[in-house]
Order: structure tokens, then sequence, then C-alpha cells
């Protein structure tokens, strides 16, 4: 057995592990999201705050998960990378920028927003 097999096979695994934390952190965001507008509909009689509360922290979530999963598709790519790959690679990262881009753009908007209000 030579180095790059090894070396697959730990980028392989790392991969996966990122896979794991981004499914992770999407979940614990829905449950915290989740929380927020329970607790804020529920007790606090403030629903429009809470829908935007917990779109925030479903935004942090996937935003994070995202930046997990490019990784992951990186190394991935990175052990023994064909044109097909490449040009996957490529589609996925540009799909998965796009998402985290606007996703970030949305929650600076309503930090900007609330700042405003609070003002």
């Amino acid at each position: 057995m030579n180095l790059h097999h090894y070396v697959e096979i730990l980028v392989d695994y790392i991969a996966d592990f990122s896979y794991i934390l981004a499914i992770v952190v999407i979940v614990f965001g829905m449950i915290v999201a989740f929380r927020i507008f329970i607790r804020d509909v529920l007790f606090g009689d403030r629903s429009e705050d809470a829908i935007w509360e917990s779109r925030l922290e479903l935004g942090h979530s996937f935003s994070l998960s995202l930046s997990f999963l490019i990784g992951a598709s990186i190394l991935k790519t990175t052990v023994a990378p064909t044109w097909d790959d490449i040009g996957k690679l490529a589609s996925i990262i540009a799909i998965r920028t796009t998402l985290n881009y606007f996703l970030t753009r949305e929650i600076k908007e309503h930090k900007k927003d609330v700042a405003n209000e609070s003002k």
C-alpha cells in the first residue's frame, strides 16, 4: 500500500465527518430556531419578531453547514480529480456559495433593520 491510498482513506473519513457536522449544525439550528419561535409566540406575544429571530438562527446554521459541505466537496475532489469531478465541484461550490451569499446578505440586512428600529 502506498501513501496515496492512505491519503484517500483519510480524506474520505474527514469528508464524511464534515457531512456529519453539517447535519448536526442544521439539526441544532432547527431546534434552537423552533425553541425561539415557540417561546416568543406562546409566551411573548411577538410573532413577527419570533419569525425573524428563528429565520436568523436558521440562516446562521445553514451558512455554517454550507461551509462544511463545501470543504468536504473540495477535499473529496483533491484526492483523485477527473475533469468530470472538477466540473461537478465547480457547480456545487457555485450553488452553495450563492446560497451562502444570499443567506448572509439577508442576515446583515435584517440586523441593520433591527438596529434602525431600536434607535
